[in-house]
């Protein structure tokens, strides 16, 4: 949800009750976002990423694989 700054010092206890709901609010002041609410309720519900350390088993460094990748290609006509 994006919020004012003025939402935010008129109704504090509506921004309460989303974030009990489980959702971040961003404040904006003049059009620009400049603060960010984040749920404590949120962070029960979230489960871990299973992709975290998916190749913690290989000997490959991957930062070379990464590199290797983003070097251009050469086509020799």
């Amino acid at each position: 949800m994006i919020a004012t700054a003025k939402d935010l010092r008129f109704n504090i206890n509506m921004l309460f009750d989303v974030l009990s709901k489980g959702e971040d609010v961003t404040i904006t002041y003049r059009g620009k976002p400049k603060a960010k609410l984040v749920s404590t309720e949120k962070s029960h519900l979230e489960k871990s990423d299973s992709l975290f350390g998916l190749w913690k088993d290989r000997d490959e460094d991957v930062d070379a694989m990464v590199r290797d990748m983003r070097k251009g290609r050469n086509f020799d006509i």
